[in-house]
């Protein structure tokens, strides 16, 4: 007559196949730390990113940017301001290789009509510019 056993479990050669590890205990909440970690970093860059490019209120847009020579050059812009509201611009100016050769901020005042004001702005360099950008307008606080 059959006997009814459980199986054991396997018997190895010493020293054959190395140590036998324990099994890792479970950590929920390192997992929990990690995530919640992820989130308020995910949420800072959102935060971060809608400062600079978020409020549609205050979009620039590049004209053109003339007379262009080794001290600086024109950069004319339109940028849309809520009725009465004031904008702070940051402009630069870059080189052929791409470095920051002139920065400049300045403030825009909303003028009356369709709530785009068109700007002229000379840009002082320390080299010879390649192009022009505008590259945040965020309302003056």
């Amino acid at each position: 007559m059959p006997t009814a056993t459980t199986p054991a479990a396997p018997v190895f050669p010493p020293g054959r196949y190395g140590r036998r590890r324990e099994p890792q205990r479970r950590r929920p909440w390192l997992v929990a730390g990690l995530a919640l970690v992820t989130v308020v970093v995910g949420a800072l860059v959102a935060v971060r990113l809608y400062k600079n490019y978020g409020d549609p209120a205050y979009d620039a847009q590049v004209v053109n940017y003339t007379e262009i020579d080794d001290s600086g050059l024109t950069l004319r812009f339109r940028v849309t301001i809520p009725e009465g509201g004031q904008a702070s611009c940051l402009l630069r100016a870059r080189s052929r290789d791409g470095a920051d050769v002139g920065k400049q901020e300045i403030v825009v005042r909303d003028r009356p009509g369709d709530g785009t004001t068109a700007v002229t702005q000379r840009l002082v360099t320390s080299a010879r510019p390649f192009v022009g950008e505008v590259l945040r307008c965020v309302p003056v606080a």
